[in-house]
This record gives C-alpha cells, sequence and structure tokens, in this order.
C-alpha cells in the first residue's frame, strides 16, 4: 500500500508524488460533501485510501436507477476516524445518539456495537415521514445479536408497526412494515437486512444474503421516531441491540433490486475500507 493512500485525502501529496506514481482521489460532489462534513466532525480528513472507497460507495448507489435519492436518512457507520465522524449523516437529519456511546462501541472497519442494554440511535425520521405504503428501512450487519432484539423500528402505534427484528432463539429475521401483521424469514448474520414496500400488500425483504417476498398487508404509519440498535415503543426504546452494525437507510421504496444493489455496495465499501486501513 502506498504512502499517499495513508495521507489525509485532501493533502498536497494525496494523489501521489512526483515521479513516483499516481493514485486515484475522490470526484464525485456528494461524496466530496460528506467527506468534507466528516472531516469537520472528526477533526482531519479520512485517509485518501478510505476516501475513495468512499467515492466508489457513493457512486455505486447512483449506479442503480432511483436507489441514492430513495434513501432519505442514512448514516455509514464505519470508516471515519471517530464515532462523532460516522455519525455524520449520507442523508437526512444526523441520528441523536442515546445512552452513552463512547469510542470503544466503534469500529472504523465494522461499523458500531450495541450493549443490548442502554445504548441505541433515534434516526430524527418519523415513521410517517415516508408514504404507509412507499418506503424502505434497512441496516447493514457486520455481527448478529446475542439475544431476541430489534435491528431497528418502531410502533406507537398498533397497526403502524414498522420493525427488523433478529429472533435468535427461532433462528429468523421478523419483519413488519406499517402493519401489526409480520412476516418472518432467513436466518440472522451478516449483511443487509431490511424490507421496502411498493404496494398495500406485502414487502421485500432482505436477510443474511438471501432476499424474498412476505406477505405484510399495510394498515397505518407511526408518527414515532425510528430507532437504530432499538425499537421504539410508547415512546420508549425497547429490545436494544447488541449486534454491530456499518451502516443504516430509511426511505422510500428502492424496489427488491435495490436491496440487492445496497447489500452489494456496503460490502465493496466495508472490504475496501478494510483495505485501505
Amino acid at each position: 500500500m502506498s504512502l499517499a493512500s495513508k495521507l489525509p485525502y485532501d493533502h498536497p501529496y494525496a494523489g501521489g508524488f512526483s515521479g513516483i506514481g499516481s493514485q486515484p482521489l475522490p470526484t464525485d460532489t456528494d461524496a466530496l460533501d460528506y467527506l468534507a462534513r466528516v472531516k469537520a466532525a472528526d477533526g482531519a480528513g479520512v485517509e485518501t485510501g478510505v476516501a475513495v472507497a468512499l467515492d466508489a460507495f457513493f457512486r455505486g448507489l447512483k449506479a442503480t436507477p432511483g436507489l441514492f435519492d430513495a434513501i432519505k436518512a442514512s448514516c455509514i457507520l464505519c470508516g471515519a476516524r471517530t464515532i462523532t465522524g460516522a455519525l455524520v449523516p449520507l442523508a437526512g437529519d444526523a441520528p441523536s445518539p442515546e445512552g452513552g456511546w463512547a469510542s470503544g462501541d466503534y469500529s472504523r472497519t465494522a461499523g458500531l456495537t450495541g450493549d443490548g442494554n442502554a445504548l441505541y440511535l433515534d434516526s430524527n425520521r418519523s415513521g410517517d415521514a415516508d408514504p404507509k405504503n412507499d418506503n424502505h428501512v434497512c441496516a447493514y450487519v457486520t455481527a448478529s445479536a446475542s439475544a431476541n432484539s430489534a435491528v431497528m423500528g418502531n410502533g406507537n402505534s398498533l397497526d403502524g408497526l414498522t420493525q427488523v427484528i433478529e429472533d435468535i432463539n427461532n433462528t429468523s429475521c421478523f419483519f413488519r412494515n406499517n402493519s401489526s401483521a409480520s412476516g418472518s424469514a432467513f436466518s440472522p448474520g451478516t449483511g443487509l437486512v431490511g424490507c421496502t414496500r411498493s404496494n398495500a400488500s406485502n414487502v421485500s425483504a432482505i436477510g443474511n444474503g438471501s432476499s424474498g417476498t412476505l406477505t405484510i398487508p399495510s394498515a397505518a404509519d407511526d408518527a414515532s421516531n425510528i430507532n437504530i440498535f432499538a425499537r421504539r415503543n410508547s415512546n420508549l426504546p425497547q429490545l436494544h441491540w447488541d449486534g454491530t452494525a456499518a451502516f443504516y437507510s430509511i426511505g422510500t421504496d428502492i424496489g427488491a433490486a435495490g436491496l440487492t444493489a445496497l447489500d452489494t455496495a456496503v460490502t465493496n465499501l466495508i472490504t475496501a475500507i478494510g483495505e485501505a486501513l
């Protein structure tokens, strides 16, 4: 690995040294904006290798029509130098970290790890911010939970529950989407887990590298904020998750193809960040 790849992405020699070769630099406008905001939070720009990986991630999202624009609230929970930088949003409002997160809860290559007790993120995006039949919620898991718990979710209203739960006891992932009805599929594991809805009858879901369609009729949408590392209930967090997540996204429908593309994009990002560091 070259010395230039370890320099901050905005260093005068980040692109290489005269006479001994060069290396790519980030150029995507949205990636550069994100990197600048992370730098402001971290106090220093990420390494060039990490910045190039993030640039490729943004380009990968945009390669699938509609995927980038459908992401309304999201964080890349890895790559940044500090936990503060990791909470800089890719899109939407920054999440509120609750429960006393500390630097030891963060890995630059794997993401944030919950404690199954108090830690969670309030996404600051309500469950009714996206249309009842046009929405998605998902997170990228790098380590599963040790017990039944919620990767993310809300639901003060029974008919408006939106939840992604790792049901460890029954070795399955449990989904709700604006409904009291639910569906289970896939074994808990790593990779993208979540669901996306484009109609009132069913959702496309993904988990542990598998995907499928679940019959979950929509009923209502709930105005409470969606939490990550827990679910919301009666305006309180519960079912705290002690797994590790490197990314989450909330927004409008991305379709089954979008779930697969997002899974691939985050997988490639994590691999590239690991190689860069």
